[in-house]
């Protein structure tokens, strides 16, 4: 009798780098220098940064340390107009962003932007277009600054955060016509693997 294929190891399967472990490392002692962790628990989550082999290792030692955040940096500001606007594909992605969905709709997607921020605040306005943000998987979204307008507000996000990764800070409101944060849907999914095999 032959097994199955087996599945594919999910993210927090996923074997993490020095350099993914020496980014914890550091984070850790910068927490313990603002005084947000005392010395045993840093001793005790360093041994464990060290030793860690998957991204499910990592992740629990820095969820409770807030990320650093872009101080003065001058906000790219994204306007939905009349026809619409969307930023897609690889892009530069600034800390501070103000989204309007204006009449024609915005959508705002993260899944090939380069990013190394920790954090990226968003004011998004749906106005009477909406607004649609897409972030990568592993990637978490904070939207407790969200009202929801006559259009409405949904989080389609998942919790799980990934080390190095940066958290999105959204907040502002849906308007007339909405705002959404989520992840890539199947047909975008099936899109990059595309571009990823070119």
């Amino acid at each position: 009798m032959t097994a199955g294929p087996q599945e594919p190891a999910g993210r927090d399967e996923w074997r993490v780098s020095h350099d993914e472990r020496e980014a914890v490392v550091e984070q850790l002692n910068r927490a313990a220098a603002e005084g947000r962790i005392d010395l045993g628990e840093l001793d005790t989550r360093l041994g464990l940064a060290l030793n860690a082999k998957t991204y499910a290792d990592l992740a629990p030692l820095t969820a409770d340390l807030p990320p650093d955040v872009p101080v003065n940096q001058e906000p790219l500001v994204l306007r939905g107009g009349m026809n619409g606007l969307t930023r897609s594909g690889p892009w530069e992605v600034s800390g501070r962003i103000v989204v309007y969905g204006g009449m024609g709709a915005v959508k705002l997607d993260f899944t090939q932007a380069e990013c190394r921020l920790p954090e990226i605040q968003i004011e998004a306005e749906g106005q009477m277009g909406g607004v649609t943000i897409v972030i990568p998987d592993g990637w978490a979204a904070e939207t407790s600054r969200m009202t929801e307008g006559l259009g409405g507000f949904r989080d389609k996000t998942t919790s799980q955060r990934l080390p190095r990764t940066p958290l999105v800070r959204l907040s502002g409101t849906g308007g007339a016509g909405g705002v959404v944060i989520r992840h890539p849907n199947s047909w975008e999914r099936r899109k990059q693997r595309r571009l990823e095999a070119r």
